[in-house]
């Protein structure tokens, strides 16, 4: 089943809130978009953050055209399910380092010494925030 709106369900949220990777792109005028692996939070606004270097190709991108995209997937295993949001993405300077260190958490086994000095890692460098808006949602459930 297929549908599409302009905003999260709860059911979407509680697939968004497991520790799934999703798949990041953002505009860049006539050239395609170049989907790229990310740790994601969703937030109870409804609209889905995550963080990277104020440095990087997708920053840069997003300060020209705002407009971006994440897919997420169930993994192999489970019956197959997917959640695509589309939306203006504001670059946030705060609460980069908090939601990095939330997202670790998720995603690795930080009491592994080499997982805890990767993070340790991360929050040495700046780090910003993007924020996807949605304004639109497409999921298919089978």
């Amino acid at each position: 089943m297929s549908n599409h709106a302009s905003s999260l369900t709860a059911q979407d949220l509680a697939f968004l809130r497991r520790p799934l990777h999703g798949f990041l792109s953002v505009a860049e005028g006539p050239v395609p978009p170049q989907p790229r692996p990310v740790w994601f939070e969703a937030t109870a606004e409804g609209t889905i953050q995550l963080f990277t270097a104020p440095d990087s190709v997708k920053v840069r991108r997003l300060r020209r055209d705002p407009r971006a995209s994440i897919v997420v997937a169930a993994p192999v295993g489970e019956r197959e399910r997917w959640l695509s949001v589309a939306g203006r993405t504001s670059v946030e300077s705060d609460g980069a380092h908090e939601l990095c260190a939330r997202l670790a958490a998720r995603y690795w086994d930080l009491d592994d010494p080499a997982r805890a000095e990767d993070l340790a890692e991360i929050l040495a460098t700046e780090q910003i925030r993007l924020v996807i808006h949605p304004e639109t949602v497409r999921r298919f459930t089978f």
